[in-house]
């Protein structure tokens, strides 16, 4: 699976929102100013614009301009997961070749192929669907995720095997 920069961005941008102390009075919402959000977590403001429109749009943030306007989120933090981010700015977590994998039909020995698509997605969304952005904020991601990460061979990179010739 790749994870665009737009994916990343928006996720820290998230938790950066999810993570402000809250308003004076607590009353309402912590409101985090755009340019505090690019500063913090190093994303050029260009691009955060371009984010923070997708997670208006996706009614992820809400904003209010002016002097004590800025950014915060439209539901608590405990209810938006990661793969409610990516949905947001990328869309479907797995596709094949810009189609869902329930749609996609191999002919012959390639037909088993399609329950693999949709094994990933399974994958995919029970981590992605489970980690929310309180979790990252708050720094307590669920328990499966340090299980799922204590497997040292979670941590090795996989390369091709060099003694298989790599054909173009």
């Amino acid at each position: 699976m790749h994870i665009t920069a737009k994916v990343d961005y928006a996720v820290r941008t998230l938790v950066e929102i999810a993570g402000a102390p809250p308003s004076r009075g607590g009353a309402t919402a912590p409101t985090v100013k755009a340019d505090a959000i690019a500063c913090a977590q190093a994303i050029p403001p260009k691009v955060l614009e371009t984010v923070l429109a997708e997670l208006r749009r996706a009614e992820l943030v809400v904003s209010r301009r002016g002097p004590d306007g800025g950014y915060w989120l439209a539901r608590p933090a405990e209810r938006i997961s990661i793969a409610d981010v990516i949905r947001a700015v990328e869309g479907p977590l797995a596709s094949v070749r810009g189609q869902r994998p329930e749609d996609v039909n191999y002919p012959g020995s390639a037909a088993p192929l399609r329950a693999v698509w949709i094994a990933l997605r399974v994958n995919i969304r029970a981590v992605l669907e489970n980690v929310t952005i309180a979790d990252i904020a708050g720094g307590g991601l669920p328990e499966f995720i340090a299980e799922l990460t204590a497997d040292p061979g979670a941590w090795e990179r996989r390369e091709s095997d060099p003694n298989i010739p790599v054909t173009s």
